[in-house]
């Protein structure tokens, strides 16, 4: 197996729901960071085999093949092929792994893996509609929206209100610093977008970290799934607008094009969990690419666990033996938001940079994913 790397990664701003990007066309959305790889990089589109992109919610503008259409829209040649997948929250992770699958195996050399979900345009289970499960699926496991099977997951592991809203508060905090410190300036590109009537949208920073906010504010949010739950929007990720976008290749490739290679993928996996219990898949998705780089918990030197609800990290870090203090360390979907199919490749995005400005070696990246799934990753920076 070949070396595959990452050359360039970027993502747009997190806006809220209803936000800054509410004018923002999705295939549009999705087809900035695609055209800034190119911008950043100079290479030749024409040298991209595949365009591999996560949606979860594929209808609207999300439908009919959005990765194809964002590439044609931002300017690839009609020969550089697109295709969009779903994998639940985990949809542009799993784009990231099919990309470093065909470059491993040698069927193909370049592949930007991407991802995009405009929660405003495109709303969540929108794609959903007037459609229940199959009584054959529902006879055989329970099926529940997965703020009810987090409430499960606190009852479980007897996680205390207290214990989450801590949790959301120092992800706000982390993400709010990192913003003051510059560390997003990399990763982020600003955008500039005039609507077709004419209205200019500029968004340079994640609208979703709250400053104001308090651990007294939180606390005295009602619980949405249980009425003597835990589970708060206040502890729970934003719906946000987004879209990220990773540039991948053979090691080989990257030196021939004379682009410096920053991180290689070390290791991948995806499991499958308790559809009920759904969220709980990052733990074995974590114990299995540990075992398949051959390497350990404390070898890691960051953690990207996305924060579907607040007990999903925090119920991870217990089960795997995580160090909390590597766990998010710029803020996560609480503070920045969760635009689902596109959280995969931003949080990988995140990751790799974090492991350049504290010149580290390792991250691992897990995501929890609806029918009980969930992928996981570890990547290695190149110094």
């Amino acid at each position: 197996m070949r070396d595959v790397v990452i050359v360039e990664a970027v993502r747009t701003p997190l806006a809220k729901r209803k936000g800054a990007f509410s004018e923002v066309r999705a295939d549009e959305l999705l087809a900035l960071p695609l055209k800034e790889i190119i911008n950043r990089t100079k290479i030749d589109a024409r040298e991209i085999e595949d365009v591999i992109v996560g949606c979860v919610s594929q209808v609207g503008e999300q439908a009919a093949d959005v990765g194809r259409a964002a590439a044609l829209i931002a300017g690839y040649p009609i020969e550089v092929p697109g295709v969009t997948i779903d994998r639940q929250c985990g949809s542009s992770q799993q784009a990231v792994h099919f990309a470093a699958q065909a470059i491993a195996s040698g069927d193909m050399e370049v592949v930007v893996a991407a991802g995009v979900e405009h929660m405003t345009r495109v709303p969540m289970f929108s794609n959903m509609q007037g459609v229940s499960y199959s009584e054959k699926l529902s006879d055989q496991y329970e099926m529940l929206h997965q703020g009810v099977s987090a409430e499960r997951m606190v009852e479980k592991w007897e996680l205390s209100k207290s214990e989450l809203d801590q949790f959301a508060l120092s992800s706000h905090r982390k993400a709010i610093q990192a913003w003051k410190e510059g560390r997003f300036d990399r990763e982020v590109m600003p955008i500039e977008y005039t609507t077709p009537d004419g209205h200019l949208i500029s968004l340079t920073k994640d609208e979703g970290p709250r400053e104001d906010t308090t651990l007294e504010a939180l606390q005295s949010l009602k619980t949405v799934f249980k009425e003597d739950g835990t589970i708060t929007a206040g502890n729970a990720s934003q719906m946000s607008d987004g879209a990220a976008a990773i540039l991948l290749m053979s090691r080989e490739k990257a030196e021939q094009l004379g682009l410096k290679p920053r991180c290689r993928i070390l290791a991948r996996s995806v499991v499958g969990s308790d559809p009920t219990l759904m969220l709980t898949g990052p733990i074995p998705a974590t114990e299995k690419v540990l075992q398949k780089a051959n390497l350990t918990m404390k070898d890691m030197d960051v953690y990207e666990v996305n924060e579907a609800f607040a007990p999903v990290p925090l119920i991870w870090a217990k089960e795997v033996g995580a160090d909390l203090s590597k766990l998010n360390p710029n803020g996560g979907a609480i503070a920045l938001g969760h635009p689902l199919g596109a959280s995969g490749a931003r949080l990988m995005v995140t990751m790799l940079h974090e492991l350049e400005r504290t010149n580290q070696r390792y991250g691992l990246q897990a995501i929890c994913e609806g029918f009980g799934m969930a992928n996981a990753t570890i990547i290695e920076r190149i110094e």
